[in-house]
């Protein structure tokens, strides 16, 4: 298992991927942005099935090992296994955190919250980082719970271990995000539906470091 401070490092730009692109199309953008500096990819895809992501995370496990970067799986803990993820993100509603780590041992858990209790419960039990959001409204996720910069700043001031804001985060509202005390951004549609995903890959990485 990584350090915490190469952790902080290694989720600097998180680029979380969705279900609008063929997975042929999505590989290609992922590649582009691998290139411009994101530093983990999540493979989060609630449409496909299970053949799918396998196909699909076999893909982005290569790519991401060729980029140095860490490859986490949303959810799903036997699509982790199967593709030889760093590690799986899971959700409030999702299975728990203890659980996850039952089976997956000492690979890492991602866990997201948007309020102070909710972080305080995923370190306790065991997170190795937080995605917290959503920061900014969204819609890559029109049903997510709004904590915004407040909320964030509170969560950061408070856990020790890496925080990764997420929700509606561009380039024109990083700034603010690293100001409330976040390790990384995770973003989706910033790249996934920028033109060039490379360059807005670069742009992004350029202001995190």
């Amino acid at each position: 298992m990584a350090s915490i401070r190469d952790l902080r490092k290694r989720l600097a730009l998180y680029l979380v991927t969705d279900d609008k692109s063929s997975p042929e199309r999505l590989l290609t953008t992922v590649r582009n942005a691998l290139e411009g500096g994101v530093t983990t990819v999540q493979l989060r895809r609630k449409h496909d099935d299970g053949r799918e992501l396998v196909e699909l995370g076999h893909g982005i496990r290569e790519l991401t090992k060729s980029f140095g970067a860490l490859y986490i799986v949303n959810d799903r803990v036997d699509i982790a296994l199967l593709t030889q993820a760093d590690g799986v993100h899971v959700g409030q509603s999702d299975i728990s955190c203890r659980d996850a780590r039952r089976l997956l041992g000492d690979k890492l858990i991602g866990v997201s919250t948007c309020t102070l209790e909710e972080a305080k419960t995923a370190e306790r039990d065991g997170a190795d980082y937080l995605g917290v959001g959503a920061v900014f409204p969204t819609r890559s996720k029109s049903d997510a719970d709004m904590c915004g910069i407040d909320g964030l700043a509170a969560i950061t001031q408070y856990v020790s271990i890496p925080v990764v804001g997420i929700g509606g985060i561009a380039l024109n509202n990083l700034k603010s995000v690293v100001e409330a005390g976040a390790d990384g951004v995770a973003v989706v549609s910033a790249i996934l539906h920028a033109e060039d995903p490379r360059r807005a890959s670069v742009e992004l990485k350029q202001f995190l470091t």
